[in-house]
């Protein structure tokens, strides 16, 4: 059985067993530490019978109060998964560029141990992030995901679309078809605030933008 409790600063040198996953992108320890110095209440920790950390999950939503974490039991001693989200907008003085994003919830990183998975965890995690956000007057969900993990069928099954391709996105491109970097797809799902589905587009992946494009406007 695996329980949930809040995290605590030595807990991010147990986290190991959560990270060893190829297609996980991981964060240097700065950024772990800014989570859950900012956000205490949203970093959580799932730890087993025998005492180890065996996975995590962080929902920093600024300025609201603290969600109430997805609960659930399992006899699987070596489950590994987090799910690390916010909730953010560029600045007011971007407002006028092309690429502005408003306020919408995003998915940090999202992931399950091959030993966990098909159990439906990461669909119970990513509805929690996403009820949050809705609940907090978000326009929509946006993720980023390598053009060639397996995990885009599973978050098109989620109701998630491309929206754009960020080209060369990735430094690398584990899977050789590119010399350079790997695509990425800017992935979403609109939230009940787009009634008009004003943040969303058909044939993303025929739109193509690059890093500087996505980040200076």
């Amino acid at each position: 059985m695996t329980s949930i409790r809040g995290a605590v600063p030595t807990d991010l040198f147990r986290m190991s067993l959560c990270n060893l996953d190829p297609l996980v992108e991981n964060y240097d320890m700065e950024f772990y530490f800014d989570y859950l110095i900012r956000w205490p209440e949203m970093f959580l920790v799932a730890e087993d019978t025998q005492g180890r950390i065996v996975g995590y999950s962080k929902f920093p939503l600024p300025f609201f109060q603290p969600l109430s974490p997805p609960h659930f039991q399992t006899n699987q001693l070596t489950l590994a998964l987090k799910v690390m989200g916010k909730v953010e907008e560029d600045p007011d003085y971007m407002s006028f560029l092309p690429n502005y994003l408003p306020w919408h919830g995003h998915v940090t990183a999202l992931t399950v141990a091959p030993c966990a998975r098909r159990q439906g965890l990461a669909k119970t995690l990513t509805a929690a992030l996403e009820r949050a956000c809705d609940e907090r007057g978000a326009w929509f969900m946006d993720l980023f995901v390598r053009e060639g993990n397996a995990a885009v069928d599973m978050y098109r099954g989620m109701g998630y679309s491309v929206y754009r391709r960020v080209v060369d996105y990735y430094s690398d491109d584990p899977t050789g078809r590119k010399k350079g970097g790997e695509d990425a797809f800017d992935m979403r799902k609109p939230l009940s605030r787009d009634v008009a589905r004003k943040y969303v587009r058909e044939n993303g992946e025929e739109f193509r933008v690059s890093p500087e494009e996505l980040y200076g406007g």
